[in-house]
């Protein structure tokens, strides 16, 4: 493999530090089938069995969530079928995404160690809110973020908001020489949030995958040193979308809220197109597809059903996606967010394995960020790890 200097390479975009945020209530896994229908006034036996059946199979252990008894008693409606609450809901999810990227976005440049006024640009991607200005106006707001700032939104890219965030940022930072981007993912469920209904079979999916929460990421080019300690190196950038596939992943913003319907197909045509995909992005490094077991996998968790068949696509090793598997039984499927918590994940397994396995570091260098959105959109990005 191709691994060259462990120091940035000029003029491309490193990540510099990240962070993350979330709400308050913390929801455990096991007991959520009966808080959800109990909050819902539901009594349907066999659906409660249903969603018990799902808590299992998405191998979820704990998700933050927004959603609340204070507000289900304050929106008496957001639990009522056929109530238009669209404007009770973004009241809530509004508010609720600026809060949670604003402590976020703290967090990393806290991590990054250098002042917030060095911030030259945001991107900011949420699929949880709708307003005129955008959300990217009241996070720098919040921030204090200085007035000429450059904001960027972007709306409703579901999971693959994350990694088409990072390719814009990316963007952004290799054409302006010293600019730093700050980008920042939020999300809540509270947008579609509905009572259990043998009507909408999927929701009872939604509600056994999805959390809430916030991320952020600085990227910049040229890292300062010593002030500044470069993550990954974002080496290449690549978006494919799917023809005819735009139903397979289907959401509607109606009066009731965001409605969600993924087809049951979706993991198969993953799996179908993730080769050539990956064979795209690893060819700009020279790369294998022997090699696959020698790079890192930062892979968006859609559900275990995606992960499982990009693994046995790949032939990867159990381990290759353990980051995407812990960050999905930590968080959920917290849609943009969570690749942020995988390369949070990733980075502490790689300083262990650095510490245990010294003698692969050079091996483990290249690795890829994935993520499948609507469309079916795949996004990815051939990145080094600077930090083994």
């Amino acid at each position: 493999m191709q691994g060259g200097s462990k120091k940035a390479n000029p003029g491309k975009a490193t990540i510099l530090a990240l962070g993350k945020a979330f709400p308050h209530q913390l929801v455990m896994q096991e007991f959520l089938a009966d808080g959800y229908f109990k909050n819902t006034n539901c009594d349907d036996p066999d659906l409660k069995q249903k969603l018990t059946r799902l808590c299992k199979t998405t191998t979820v252990k704990t998700r933050y969530v927004v959603m609340s008894e204070e507000i289900l008693n304050k929106y008496p409606e957001l639990a009522t079928e056929g109530h238009p609450t669209v404007t009770q809901r973004l009241e809530i999810c509004n508010k609720a995404v600026t809060q949670m990227a604003i402590e976020a976005s703290q967090a990393c440049i806290k991590n990054w160690a250098r002042p917030i006024s060095d911030i030259t640009h945001l991107v900011y991607v949420s699929s949880s809110e709708a307003r005129l200005p955008g959300g990217d106006l009241y996070l720098a707001k919040g921030l204090g973020l200085c007035p000429e700032t450059h904001r960027v939104m972007l709306y409703f890219m579901g999971c693959s908001g994350g990694v088409a965030g990072l390719r814009v940022a990316k963007d952004i930072a290799e054409n302006n020489p010293g600019s730093r981007v700050l980008l920042a993912t939020s999300e809540t469920t509270v947008i579609g949030f509905k009572p259990p209904s043998a009507a909408r079979p999927y929701d009872l999916v939604g509600a056994a995958l999805f959390g809430d929460g916030a991320g952020a990421i600085i990227i910049g080019s040229d890292p300062v040193q010593p002030i500044e300690k470069p993550l990954f190196e974002l080496h290449i950038a690549i978006q494919n979308f799917l023809p005819d596939t735009e139903k397979i992943i289907d959401g509607r913003l109606t009066e009731e809220g965001i409605s969600f319907k993924l087809e049951k197909e979706l993991p198969q045509i993953i799996e179908d197109n993730i080769e050539g995909f990956c064979g795209k992005l690893m060819g700009f490094a020279g790369l294998q597809e022997k090699d696959y077991n020698k790079m890192f996998w930062a892979v968006h968790p859609g559900g275990p059903a995606i992960l499982n068949r990009v693994e046995k696509r790949l032939g990867l090793w159990p381990e290759k996606l353990g980051p995407s598997r812990r960050a999905l039984a930590d968080y959920g499927n917290a849609s943009s967010n969570t690749i942020v918590y995988v390369l949070e994940y990733m980075l502490e397994e790689k300083m262990k394995m650095k510490k245990e396995r010294e003698e692969e570091e050079e091996e483990r260098e290249w690795g890829l960020i994935l993520a499948f959105g609507p469309g079916i959109t795949f996004e990815g990005i051939l990145a080094r790890n600077l930090t083994v």
